[in-house]
């Protein structure tokens, strides 16, 4: 992507497109390319929990410092997510997106040699920057291509790849952790196979993905000067509200406020994905179950972040859908932590996941409706990364407070306590928005 593009074709006779029609063409031809590539991020990134349920063993890492370690990926992610998005923007998605695919790949698979706590910190500090720029760069990518109207539909369709994720990549990850051979222990062998997919699908980048719409030859002229249309008089009419440098959107106080709700959300999602694991092993299954069993809340998830990102893109106000997925998550992941029998824990871990999931399908549609061009790029990678400190907070609370109480109760509490934080502020958030700007602001 380069920074001043080829003029902008003229608009397309008033019905000469039909928009619906062009939306689903684009949603096939972008979205499952960019879905199993975020499978297979996702899956590296959280696969390490399966992992350590007998690498800790192996290599002495206590509760404490696998969740220290786990979580300094997100130390490595923050430093390097507004360069990334930045050069993205210079040098074009294809290319970059290749880039930090190969890399995390190449990373994840050297996990499987470390020997101790402090190789492991290091592996994952590593990995965390080569990962950096991935989430945010597809959620500038699909701002580039998908309507506002179809954006928050878009936008839960590729974070699908979250549950699918944890529904395929369980059971997989239960399995090869069992395997033994050629030196290697089974826990290496799951780094080391769940890491090829990632290098293969970074060289398949440069071949699968288009820049823009404007370079896209396999939409016709008509779609791509309707589609380009579009996408620039809703520019034109974000900035004529909120222009903004990348200066101005990196201390926006809407900027800010969402980083700090993201992080709030990130301590329950990735502090509950990576603890998960060991979190359904204690209620007393075989290891060759919890894999099968820890898939069964993001099945449930998935549905629901589908459904409520339809419905956000029907609704008028795009916060309240953040807000009440937040609330629902707070309020069932301490029902799990108080339950008095596993199949109550685990349908309340299901709704808790439900929730979490929601908020992720909806949030992403609101910076999107605020933010253009360079700020959006520094603004949603801001937003990211400062959020993606709560994937450091989250694990090492849970580790932490699991090592002082004994248990999984208190941890699961106080990550509850999180994310309801998180749903006040968004509260906040929105009235906030509605004083400022009225409901326009924050419609599809």
């Amino acid at each position: 992507m380069t920074r001043a593009g080829p003029a902008l074709p003229a608009f397309s006779p008033p019905g000469a497109v039909d928009e619906a029609a062009l939306h689903r063409k684009m949603m096939w031809r972008i979205l499952p390319f960019l879905f199993v590539c975020y499978v297979i991020s996702y899956l590296d990134r959280v696969n390490v929990g399966f992992a350590a349920l007998t690498m800790n063993k192996d290599i002495g890492l206590t509760a404490t410092a696998f969740g220290v370690g786990a979580g300094l990926f997100f130390f490595g992610y923050f430093i390097a997510e507004i360069p990334s998005n930045l050069i993205m923007m210079r040098v074009g998605a294809r290319i970059w997106i290749a880039r930090i695919m190969i890399t995390w790949g190449l990373v994840s698979a050297a996990t499987a040699f470390v020997t101790g706590p402090v190789q492991f910190g290091i592996a994952r500090f590593l990995l965390g920057l080569g990962e950096a720029g991935f989430v945010p760069g597809v959620f500038l990518y699909l701002s580039l291509w998908f309507p506002s109207a179809v954006r928050a539909r878009a936008t839960a369709l590729f974070l699908l790849g979250i549950p699918v994720a944890n529904i395929v990549g369980s059971p997989i990850s239960g399995a090869l952790i069992q395997l033994e051979g050629f030196g290697l222990k089974g826990w290496q062998w799951l780094l080391i196979l769940e890491a090829v997919p990632a290098v293969a699908l970074g060289i398949a980048c440069l071949f699968v993905l288009t820049d823009r719409p404007e370079k896209a030859a396999w939409l016709s002229p008509a779609e791509r000067d309707a589609l380009v249309a579009k996408l620039a008089a809703e520019k034109a009419a974000i900035e004529q509200k909120h222009k903004m440098t990348l200066a101005q959107a990196l201390r926006n106080w809407r900027v800010l406020m969402l980083a700090c709700i993201n992080f709030c959300a990130i301590v329950g999602s990735l502090g509950i994905g990576l603890w998960l694991p060991q979190i359904i092993k204690q209620l007393g299954l075989a290891t060759s179950l919890v894999g099968v069993v820890t898939a069964i809340p993001y099945v449930c998830g998935a549905v629901a972040m589908v459904v409520w990102g339809r419905m956000s893109d029907r609704g008028s106000d795009r916060t309240i859908y953040p807000a009440i997925s937040l609330l629902v998550g707070a309020t069932a992941l301490v029902a799990s932590a108080v339950t008095p029998t596993p199949v109550l824990t685990i349908a309340a871990l299901c709704v808790a996941v439900m929730g979490i999931n929601s908020f992720v399908a909806t949030f992403w549609a609101v910076p999107s409706s605020f933010l253009t061009g360079r700020a959006a790029a520094g603004g949603i990678a801001m937003i990211v990364s400062i959020g993606n400190l709560g994937g450091f907070a989250g694990p090492y609370m849970i580790g932490l407070v699991r090592d002082l109480s004994g248990g999984f109760t208190a941890p699961l509490v106080a990550v509850g306590a999180c994310l309801l934080v998180g749903s006040v502020l968004m509260l906040a958030f929105g009235r906030k928005v509605r004083q400022a700007d009225g409901p326009v602001a924050v419609a599809a």
